[in-house]
């Protein structure tokens, strides 16, 4: 077929590109036997290579080659002296940040000829050549090789897509080391000041991030436990603090048991802590506005037109989604999202089990989270939500059912980058039926 592109989603969906438009497609073209196949696995030092061809199989021994300019450099002069007329088809396994640097350099130098698989697919394609559980780095070679024969990998996407999605999988990691970070600061504290850090249900709830929590914190670690005055925590609060909230801490930190032998330790140890866990919040404050501006130069700016969802949610699933052109219709990408329901199917036998769970758990989390801030902040999606739940679904599966009409309107506004209209979608939701 002239002109046709053969790519994948990074969850392994397949689809079929010919001359501009998509369709999905079971069945991939095979890569013509006299085509060099170029199959890379990246390593933190040096990158295994194989070079093949379906008539002549491989072509030389196996190399290793740094993952520094030179290495690329002698690839080019492996595929000049393959004797192979014509671009070659180069698959790389994308593997965390490892395969990046190549990646992109090898897209600049054979300009369409990238496809890049997960580590899950390379992994199944080990299991059909019979060598799951034998891992090596020809072994993922050849399974890269089989995939490629097949037409099978997505094409490198748009620098600007892979810029944000480079921020968001770093707002994640920063958020979950915050996460951590505030837990440990939780244990230090009610190690220091037994009781003050209450969980709820069990008086009134010390919120760190709240000019309370910041006050609690700065007095815990300025008198190593010992009890302030309302004066002292009103002074160390970085915002506004009632006199009444500081004397109702005041008089919870009087009534508690005495710090312990080695109290002035663990205030400097709380007080390391505290240092690392505000320079947190603020590399995720910065983090955030580099996401507003990555996010406005991609289609997925149009997100932040639904209610309920600012720069980071619509980032974040906007990155695991471009370009919405490699999903032809919204249920392909609620599919790859690992949301939609299981499903087995042989002869009159038809069962649906719970959702697949495929696909990255980053793209499923965006995807409920814009599902939450529509339920939040839109009539029609408040609606649809009371309506799910006054039929019996419990607050997950409601969430997920809803997420299914989330991801066919933000698959909708990608494409026609309309902004969103809470009426207009209303009316249409009801003139459908649904």
């Amino acid at each position: 077929m002239k002109g046709a592109l053969f790519g994948a989603s990074r969850e392994g969906l397949f689809f079929l590109y010919v001359e501009g438009e998509m369709s999905s497609g079971l069945l991939l073209k095979e890569v013509r036997g006299d085509r060099l196949v170029v199959a890379i696995d990246p390593g933190k030092v040096l990158n295994r290579v194989w070079l093949t061809t379906g008539e002549r199989g491989l072509i030389g021994e196996p190399v290793s080659l740094p993952v520094l300019r030179d290495g690329v450099d002698e690839l080019e002069r492996l595929v000049a002296r393959s004797g192979v007329d014509g671009p070659p088809v180069i698959g790389i396994e994308a593997t965390g940040a490892l395969h990046r640097a190549w990646a992109a350099e090898v897209e600049r130098r054979w300009p369409g000829s990238l496809r890049l698989f997960a580590p899950s697919e390379t992994q199944a394609a080990r299991a059909q050549l019979g060598s799951r559980r034998f891992k090596t780095d020809d072994r993922d070679c050849a399974a890269l090789v089989w995939l490629l024969r097949q037409g099978a990998g997505r094409p490198a996407g748009p620098s600007g897509v892979e810029a944000l999605l480079g921020a968001v999988r770093h707002r994640r990691q920063l958020v979950d080391a915050r996460r951590v970070a505030q837990q440990r600061l939780h244990d230090q504290l009610n190690a220091l000041c037994p009781g003050l850090s209450a969980p709820v249900g069990h008086g009134r709830v010390l919120e760190l991030a709240d000019p309370s929590g910041r006050a609690v914190l700065g007095c815990a670690v300025a008198f190593a436990g010992r009890a302030p005055s309302v004066r002292s925590l009103v002074a160390r609060a970085p915002g506004r603090l009632s006199d009444a909230n500081a004397r109702f801490w005041a008089q919870r930190w009087k009534r508690l048991l005495a710090p312990p032998a080695d109290a002035e330790l663990r205030a400097q140890r709380l007080g390391r802590d505290v240092d690392r866990w505000l320079g947190l919040r603020e590399d995720i404050a910065a983090l955030e506005s580099q996401l507003a501006e990555l996010l406005a130069g991609t289609d997925g700016q149009i997100l932040t037109t639904l209610p309920g969802v600012a720069a980071v949610r619509a980032a974040a699933f906007a990155a695991h989604t471009l370009p919405i052109e490699r999903w032809p219709t919204p249920e392909h990408l609620y599919s790859a999202t690992g949301l939609a329901p299981a499903s087995y199917q042989s002869a009159t036998v038809t069962r649906r089990g719970r959702i697949s769970r495929q696909g990255l758990p980053e793209h499923r989390d965006a995807l409920m989270g814009i599902a939450w801030g529509l339920a939040q902040h839109s009539p029609a999606f408040a609606a649809r939500h009371h309506e799910l739940r006054a039929r019996g679904f419990r607050p997950i599966p409601a969430r997920v059912a809803l997420a299914r009409h989330a991801c066919r309107l933000a698959w909708r506004l990608m494409i026609s980058q309309q902004p969103y209209d809470d009426r207009r979608y209303d009316r249409a939701r009801h003139r459908r039926g649904r």
